[in-house]
């Protein structure tokens, strides 16, 4: 029996057709890493299962969701990923297919798609990923109310309060990531990041070194930042008691979430969510972290993990995970992070938007052929504490 709200498919609008518009370098869901498309998989799921028509524009010739799959391009542009051509390239041929569409609403998901947002047919709601403390968010203020943003913390949006924001939406999961699981307490920490100074790794050595207790770190290695920090900062400092896996493969990452005693996020930045401390406790591994960015909002101190104000603490911590019921941290993830929840909180945003007037603009008439080069690609798709403000 699960223990999530149950709420029935939607009574509180007609059925909306949701343009979900994904960022061209990954399979929806990713078969390895990528985050955000974890997340927009689990949404769509869950709007299709809420009774909602949903048409995910992406790239590729597949997807795993139940969508209505439509690509820009038959080739995934991960190899591409940071260049500008592929990402406006995906956005030019998007807004074509909008326009030439049906759709009430559309979610962007992408960079660069906010910018033509005034220039589409209707409403565009934007799931803010990243931290808004810098150029990202310089230029997220700068789209002014052309768009309606969503924060996935609320300690992503008290960074920059005086955005655009219309809600905000917690992170979630598919229903087949929380599948819970017996606690390990001889099993090893596990750090689960990407290699830089701002996850932690080296406190999270630190830690369990004092702690005497084995360490895997296990993180994404990709561009020449990284490799720098793990040779020459992390290295060093390894020893028989810990073990280091490089990018290991989305399967890989799962069977460690679930053989570790916890999850350490020593964090040294306002993290804006954090999807691995939900999906650790989905499988039941408790979580110990220090006290920044979204943390506080994901883990309940003392109930699904601890939380730490100094690294100092870490130590001790660690030493008392056993304290945590594995079942009660699957419980808070079913309740409060489920792509059914997720889901009926974007649906409320959609609502609202679509109540709202649509900025002026002006269309001139159309006297090019707004289909993509060579076509689109159309695939069915295989049919295979959340808050709002």
């Amino acid at each position: 029996m699960s223990d999530a709200p149950q709420e029935p498919p939607s009574l509180i609008h007609k059925r909306m057709r949701i343009a979900m518009v994904a960022p061209p370098w990954y399979e929806i869901p990713p078969v390895g890493y990528g985050g955000l498309e974890v997340i927009t998989a689990a949404l769509v799921d869950g709007l299709v299962g809420r009774g909602h028509e949903v048409t995910l524009f992406g790239a590729g010739n597949r997807t795993g969701t139940r969508a209505r799959f439509v690509s820009t391009s038959g080739q995934l542009q991960y190899p591409r990923l940071g260049e500008l051509m592929p990402a406006v390239m995906h956005t030019a041929r998007v807004n074509r297919l909008i326009a030439d569409g049906d759709f009430d609403v559309v979610h962007d998901h992408t960079t660069d798609g906010p910018m033509t947002a005034p220039a589409r047919p209707v409403p565009t709601v934007v799931t803010v990923h990243g931290a808004v403390n810098g150029e990202y968010g310089d230029y997220v203020a700068a789209l002014g109310d052309s768009v309606r943003l969503v924060a996935i913390s609320r300690a992503q949006r008290l960074l920059r309060p005086r955005l655009n924001w219309v809600a905000t939406v917690h992170n979630a999961l598919p229903p087949t990531a929380i599948e819970g699981g017996a606690a390990t307490p001889d099993g090893p920490v596990l750090w689960l990041a990407r290699f830089t100074a701002d996850k932690g790794p080296d406190l999270a050595v630190e830690a369990c070194k004092a702690a005497r207790v084995p360490l895997v770190l296990a993180g994404k290695c990709g561009g020449e930042p990284e490799r720098r920090y793990l040779d020459e900062e992390l290295r060093p400092r390894l020893d028989d008691s810990i073990e280091l896996l490089v990018n290991p493969d989305r399967p890989a990452t799962r069977r460690l979430l679930h053989e570790a005693r916890c999850l350490i996020m020593p964090i040294r930045w306002s993290e804006p969510f954090g999807m691995v401390m939900i999906e650790a406790m989905a499988v039941g591994t408790p979580v110990v972290a220090l006290r920044c960015g979204a943390v506080p909002e994901l883990v309940r101190h003392g109930v699904t993990g601890w939380i730490a104000d100094c690294a100092e603490e870490l130590p001790d911590l660690l030493h008392r995970v056993g304290e945590i019921d594995a079942a009660e941290c699957t419980r808070h993830v079913r309740t409060n992070f489920s792509a059914a929840v997720m889901a009926g909180r974007y649906e409320r945003v959609y609502v609202e938007a679509l109540g709202r007037p649509a900025p002026a603009v002006v269309h001139r008439r159309r006297l090019v052929d707004r289909r993509p080069t060579g076509g689109p690609i159309l695939r069915r798709g295989d049919r295979r504490l959340p808050h709002l403000r």
